[in-house]
């Protein structure tokens, strides 16, 4: 409070700005949140007493008993999930969405089997002609055991999702009378399929084909269980079909009602918990954006370069099983920070003037590390997701301004040569220190923004070749991963040395493709004249270099 009263003092006198960068905060609290031990401690305890709510529900068969055997039951789940999924245990945002989604998903199935025992109180139904049982069989066909599956594949991966349909299949057993192993092979199978399904979701139309087949196959498992029926083989006039249609109608419904309800619970599942699934991401791939409108205006070298960066990230993240749609997103956006001065970068520059020129190297240094920073105010202001705003702060890393840091050590010893001539003394002349010519980081923690951050430095220096030959391009490729390698700049990722080959290859080849050469088509005028045509010969792109 004292701070703002001081800050306005200041700007009344002229001593400080109106306005302050925007900045990403993250207090100790919130971390604490979401790293402590004991708001994991908290989540665990909810979900056991929610479990043990559940059970107790239903007093006729032994709840004690229950509740001893979903405890040992959450104690491997707990182990499985420490020992298969550490970074998934580390967050507590996580483990809440885990477990929080499961509780609900059990709750719904609970309330489903209560609902389906009061049928049989209700006795016949005058106006549908059913009795109790029949009323029961239909409300057991609706149970919607793919909904924790089918979430949590789409939100976390598929790993996720079976855990899910594992764990949920095993508490749901309980949740019956006895426990129930039809139930259980039922909910294990439909949610396996449903997790096979949506592998990789990039539609929403996706989620609810993924429901249809989940309602088929509990409408095969039904009929070979008998939940379907009965069918009387020997005279069929004597089957209910009308009823047994009911039946299969209910149990392929409820799949497909399934996949909407997890159609419409996404949004959600993702603003609460900062995820962004593939289906969001290729929303967000559209070109209409107002920052990407304005790169085609203000900075159409850079938009280019974007465009370019975006297909080498794309496939080389396809390459090695990382998120392709991510990678070409986030390389749409990398580099919107070049719309504050778009013309002190190469690409965007006039060929009669380089403003660089007029500019001490600190100065260009500074306004090209800058570019970083507007990004990330920009990404802030336009409400991009937190996976942006991470690649566009590393996808230099803490790389160095090596062209200006070139010159500034060329300036210092032309004027150390001069200050010998003239007498100056050597602690006069101006130091130049490496760490003024690097970006501020981080490093690319994660494989995507590593793919950026190399997808972009390779397209920069390929448009700086003479005559582009796949021997050039190799060579290009391999020393500048060479030097990001030497530099630290790829130590933060997981990228393996194998992965980090693979990606080169995609490198390779999608460069090959881009950059190849064309033949010189002769011109239909000079051909008329019979004058003689020059040897057609590979054409070169135009030299750029960002």
């Amino acid at each position: 409070m004292l701070g703002f009263f001081e800050r306005q003092r200041l700007v009344k006198r002229g001593l400080a700005s109106t306005k302050q960068r925007r900045r990403r905060s993250q207090s100790e609290w919130l971390e604490t949140l979401e790293h402590g031990p004991l708001a994991k401690v908290f989540i665990f305890a909810g979900f056991i007493a929610g479990l043990a709510a559940l059970i107790y529900s239903d007093m006729r068969s032994q709840p004690m008993e229950k509740v001893f055997i979903a405890v040992l039951i959450f104690l491997t789940a707990l182990a499985q999930l420490w020992i298969n999924h550490p970074k998934t245990f580390e967050r507590n945002s996580r483990v809440l969405l885990m477990f929080g989604v499961m509780l609900l998903h059990l709750a719904i199935v609970k309330f489903i089997l209560v609902t389906a025992d009061n049928q049989i109180l209700k006795g016949v139904s005058g106006g549908e002609g059913l009795s109790g049982l029949e009323r029961q069989q239909l409300w057991k066909l609706a149970v919607p055991y793919a909904f924790a599956p089918l979430v949590l594949s789409v939100l976390l991966g598929k790993n996720h999702g079976i855990y899910a349909a594992i764990f949920v299949s095993l508490w749901g057993a309980l949740l019956y009378r006895g426990i129930d192993a039809i139930f259980l092979v039922m909910s294990l199978i439909s949610g396996f399929i449903a997790v096979f399904i949506t592998l990789e979701v990039r539609r929403r139309v996706r989620l609810v084909r993924a429901g249809f087949f989940v309602g088929l196959a509990t409408w095969i498992l039904a009929l070979i269980f008998g939940l379907i029926g009965p069918i009387i083989w020997e005279s069929f006039s004597g089957t209910h079909w009308q009823i047994i249609g009911l039946q299969s109608l209910v149990a392929i419904g409820s799949g497909i009602l399934t996949g909407f309800m997890v159609s419409g619970a996404l949004p959600i599942f993702e603003s609460a918990f900062r995820i962004t699934t593939n289906i969001s991401w290729l929303e967000l791939a559209d070109l209409n954006h107002p920052l990407l409108k304005r790169l085609v205006i203000e900075a159409p070298g850079t938009y280019h370069h974007s465009l370019v960066v975006a297909n080498l990230a794309e496939a080389a993240a396809e390459a090695i099983g990382a998120s392709a749609a991510m990678c070409r997103v986030c390389s749409y956006f990398h580099d919107i920070g070049k719309l504050v001065k778009p013309e002190y970068f190469t690409e965007n520059m006039r060929r009669d003037r380089n403003p660089h020129d007029e500019l001490a190297p600190t100065m260009s240094a500074l306004i090209i590390i800058a570019h970083v920073k507007e990004g990330v105010d920009l990404a802030l202001k336009h409400g991009l997701n937190q996976e942006i705003i991470d690649v566009i702060q590393q996808h230099h890393g803490t790389s160095l301004v090596f062209f200006f840091y070139k010159r500034a050590l060329q300036q210092q010893e032309d004027a150390r040569a001069g200050g010998k001539i003239m007498n100056i003394r050597e602690d006069d002349i101006p130091e130049v220190r490496e760490e003024s010519f690097r970006y501020s980081g981080p490093r690319p923690q994660t494989k995507e923004a590593a793919i950026i951050s190399l997808a972009d430095c390779i397209e920069s220096a390929s448009r700086s070749l003479d005559r582009v030959t796949p021997q050039k391009i190799d060579q290009l490729i391999s020393d500048i991963i060479e030097k990001r390698l030497l530099d630290g700049q790829l130590k933060e990722c997981d990228l393996t040395m194998r992965e980090l080959e693979e990606v080169a290859e995609s490198f390779r080849h999608t460069l090959q493709s881009m950059m190849h050469g064309r033949v010189a088509y002769p011109d239909s005028r000079t051909e008329k004249t019979g004058t003689p045509l020059p040897a057609a010969r590979p054409s070169v792109p135009p030299v750029s270099a960002a």
